[in-house]
């Protein structure tokens, strides 16, 4: 008989938490809020939550130490998932209101504001998978939702074979921008997935499914 894959979700001061905690679970993983260094070690994968600004995330991470949680993690090549502002921390830096902020670096890259003139992008919208995905198997054409005024523009990360090509989901409101990333043990959505009804469990499914370890 298998145990279902441990899920840490990283509780460093970010609201909106208790929601993903049920998705998962709805998913299928033993998930718990934690900011327990050791749990957030081992666990067979992390989430990182974030809601609000690019700035607040980053102080209340380094705050909390999560920044050196996560950057362990993923040198040991131990998978995380980062949702909304917990995706846009990955990146370099981000741009808002005319502060310039420091991210974790996983990726290169901005985030900045989107080039529309309704903001916050706030609703449902589709997406176009990367080459790939597995985070989308099987539910390419559904919908997903999002709240965010901010998000990753472009895409330069160079990956030099025989490493493998990240698989880039977009999606687009006035311009695209980045929805959702699948780089080796780190991915990340723009969108909430514990938002999107059931397409959001299965792409939480699909994430859990991979963690790679059973415990029997």
């Amino acid at each position: 008989m298998t145990s279902k894959p441990l899920v840490a979700v990283l509780d460093y001061g970010s609201g909106n938490v208790h929601s993903a905690v049920k998705a998962l679970a709805a998913a299928g993983a033993d998930a718990r809020l934690t900011a327990d260094r050791g749990l957030v070690r081992d666990a067979d994968g992390l989430v990182v939550p974030g809601v609000g600004a690019f700035r607040a995330v980053m102080d209340a991470l380094r705050a909390s130490r999560g920044d050196e949680m996560i950057g362990r993690r993923l040198a040991g090549g131990r998978p995380v998932l980062g949702i909304c502002v917990g995706m846009q921390v990955l990146f370099e830096h981000g741009v808002e209101r005319g502060a310039d902020t420091v991210g974790l670096g996983e990726w290169p890259g901005a985030v900045t504001e989107l080039d529309n003139p309704v903001l916050p992008h706030m609703g449902w919208n589709t997406v176009a998978p990367g080459e790939g995905s597995r985070l989308f198997r099987g539910i390419e054409d559904e919908r997903f939702y999002f709240v965010h005024s901010y998000g990753a523009q472009q895409w330069t990360l160079d990956v030099i074979p025989p490493f493998p090509q990240p698989a880039v989901t977009w999606c687009t409101y006035g311009e695209p921008f980045i929805a959702a990333v699948e780089n080796g043990p780190l991915s990340a959505t723009q969108f909430h997935p514990e938002k999107s009804g059931e397409a959001g469990i299965r792409l939480l499914a699909n994430w859990i499914d991979g963690l790679g370890r059973a415990t029997l």
